[in-house]
């Protein structure tokens, strides 16, 4: 089984020790041999950039008072990846489940992440995939155009998950132009709201995410 939590906007900092406070019970009750319980939380956030733990903070292009002038902020995280973009109208998902209750291990978790946001994307006709050697979800891989439109970033203790992925619905592309997303300097980035000409609905989406993640995750 599968919780459902809706954060709505919240600022990254306040998610991270929410997450935090689900990821350490989860672990506590892994380490006495209880059971785990498996949350799907969606939020947005305010502009950030965050940087992974193995990211290159050259990867910032602006220095602390531009980030100041454009009221956006930037904080250093413990997940896996470099550098990406979140703000408002990005559906950020942190699923932070116990990979033991779905007999999944790490590699296979993110590549079912990715199929849920393949799947999703599909609905909406916008065909996507994965990049050979990068986590989350392109769009025209092996194109000129090759462009993402979802990043995944992850941290994992004793098969328990939390962060996860950030999918630019309709948010704004012009604070990306700030940094090397993901620590790539020769793609571009895109998303829903510019594959489709309009805007979305981030309820609608919210729930055809939902349906595709638990379609994936079946206890």
């Amino acid at each position: 089984m599968i919780q459902y939590i809706d954060w709505g906007l919240v600022e990254y900092n306040d998610a991270w020790a929410k997450q935090e406070t689900l990821f350490n019970g989860s672990i506590e009750r892994k380490l006495q041999n209880l059971p785990t319980d498996n949350y799907l939380v969606f939020c947005e956030h305010p502009h950030v950039y965050t940087l992974g733990k193995s990211g290159d903070e050259h990867n910032m292009l602006l220095n602390y008072i531009q980030l100041q002038a454009k009221d956006v902020t930037f904080v250093k995280t413990n997940r896996g990846g470099d550098i990406t973009y979140h703000g408002p109208g990005q559906l950020v998902g942190y699923p932070i489940f116990d990979l033991a209750n779905f007999n999944l291990g790490l590699k296979q978790y993110i590549h079912n992440v990715e199929e849920a946001i393949i799947n999703t994307l599909a609905f909406y006709n916008i065909p996507s995939t994965r990049l050979e050697g990068a986590t989350g979800v392109w769009l025209d891989v092996g194109k000129p155009t090759c462009r993402k439109i979802c990043a995944i970033g992850v941290r994992s203790s004793r098969f328990v998950t939390m962060h996860g992925f950030a999918l630019n619905v309709n948010t704004d592309l012009s604070y990306f132009g700030h940094i090397n997303p993901c620590g790539f300097v020769d793609k571009g980035v895109t998303s829903m709201e510019k594959e489709l000409g309009t805007k979305v609905d981030m309820e609608e989406l919210k729930a055809n995410m939902r349906k595709s993640i638990e379609e994936l995750f079946i206890v």
